[in-house]
C-alpha cells in the first residue's frame, strides 16, 4: 500500500489532482533529479543576485530576470500579459507543460514568479522546496551551458485583479472599512520602525513602522533550517498564533512584495487559505500621503 501511495502522489505532480495538497505545489530535489529530462517539464531559475544562473544552473533552466522579465520596465506594474506570454513561449512553455521554479534566496523572487504564473492563469505551476540552495548543498548536478528550448504554445488569461493587494485594499484594513488580516512577513525590527529596510538594502520609505493591525509573521518562520517549507500542520499552528488562520481574507506584505510572495505561497497553496500578495508593500504604502503608520519605536527618517 505504501508503495502505491508514493506512486500515486508522484504521478499528481504532473497528471494533476482533485483535492491540493502540498504535493500540487511543491516538488522535492529527489523528484525534480530524477524527472529532470522529461519532455513536458520545464525548468525556471528566478535568482535575484547577479551571475548566479550564469555560473551554473539546474541542466535544463531557462533564467527569468525578475527586475526585467516579470515586471514593467517603465511602470511600477507586473510584466503585461503580452510581454508574459512572450516570455513563457520564448521558455518552451506549452499549454500542457509542468512548469518548476526555483532560485537563491529561499525561492523568494522564484515565489514571486509563482505568484505572477498564478496572475495570469497558468495551471501546474510548483516551486523546488528548499530552492537552489539545497540543490547545491546536496552536490547534485550543475551546468553553465545553457540550452535554447524550441518555442512553446503556451496562451495565457489576462491578469486576474482578485488575486493582488493594492493600497486601497491595506488602507482599507488598516483603518478597519474591510474584514481583511494583514500579515507584515519582514524582521521584527523593520515591523516595529527601529529600521527602515533589511541591513545592507538602501532605504526606499520615508516612513518606517507597519500598516496598523498587521501580524508580524517573519517569512523564515515557515522554513526549517534546509530552506524547505515546514509541514502544513507547523504552519497552521504558526500563523494560528498570530491570529491568521483562514478565516477571513488575508493580504500579505513586506518591502517590495518579494519575501511576501513566499509567504503567500505557504497560505495560499500549501494552507488553502483565501490570500492576496501586496507588491506595493512597504516601498509604496511607506511613502503614500496620509496613511496611518504604527512606529513602536519611533524612528524618523532623516533623523539623528
Amino acid at each position: 500500500m505504501k508503495i502505491i501511495k508514493s506512486l500515486l502522489i508522484a504521478g499528481s505532480l504532473l497528471l494533476g489532482s482533485a483535492h491540493a495538497a502540498p504535493g500540487d505545489f511543491l516538488v522535492s530535489t529527489d523528484w525534480l533529479e530524477k524527472n529532470i529530462n522529461n519532455p513536458k517539464l520545464r525548468l525556471i531559475e528566478v535568482s535575484v543576485n547577479p551571475g548566479v544562473f550564469e555560473r551554473a544552473h539546474i541542466p535544463g533552466a531557462v533564467n527569468f530576470e525578475w527586475h526585467t522579465d516579470l515586471v514593467d520596465t517603465v511602470r511600477r506594474d507586473i510584466a503585461s500579459q503580452q510581454n508574459f506570454e512572450k516570455l513563457l513561449r520564448n521558455a518552451g512553455i506549452n499549454n500542457d507543460s509542468t512548469v518548476v521554479l526555483y532560485g537563491d534566496t529561499n525561492n523568494w523572487f522564484a515565489a514571486w514568479g509563482a505568484w505572477v504564473f498564478d496572475i495570469y492563469g497558468v495551471k501546474d505551476v510548483k516551486l523546488l522546496d528548499g530552492g537552489r540552495k539545497k540543490w547545491e548543498t546536496e552536490n547534485r548536478p550543475l551546468v553553465a551551458v545553457t540550452k535554447t528550448p524550441a518555442a512553446g504554445n503556451i496562451k495565457i488569461s489576462a491578469a486576474n485583479p482578485a488575486l493582488r493587494a493594492r493600497l486601497s485594499d491595506v488602507v482599507a484594513s488598516a483603518e478597519k472599512k474591510s474584514n481583511v488580516a494583514l500579515v507584515d512577513i519582514r524582521s521584527a525590527d523593520e515591523y516595529s520602525g527601529k529600521v527602515f529596510a533589511p541591513a545592507g538594502v538602501q532605504e526606499l520609505a520615508i516612513r518606517a513602522g507597519h500598516i496598523p493591525g498587521a501580524a508580524n509573521v517573519p517569512w523564515g518562520q515557515a522554513v526549517a533550517a534546509d530552506g524547505t517549507f515546514k509541514s502544513v500542520d507547523e504552519l497552521k499552528k504558526i500563523y494560528a498564533a498570530a491570529g491568521i488562520d483562514g478565516s477571513k481574507p488575508i493580504i500579505t506584505y513586506c518591502r517590495i512584495g518579494e519575501r511576501s510572495s513566499h509567504t503567500w505561497f505557504a497560505l495560499k497553496k500549501l494552507l488553502g487559505y483565501d490570500v492576496r500578495n501586496y507588491d506595493g508593500s512597504w516601498t509604496e504604502y511607506g511613502n503614500a500621503v496620509g496613511v496611518p503608520v504604527v512606529n513602536l519605536a519611533g524612528t524618523v527618517w532623516g533623523g539623528k
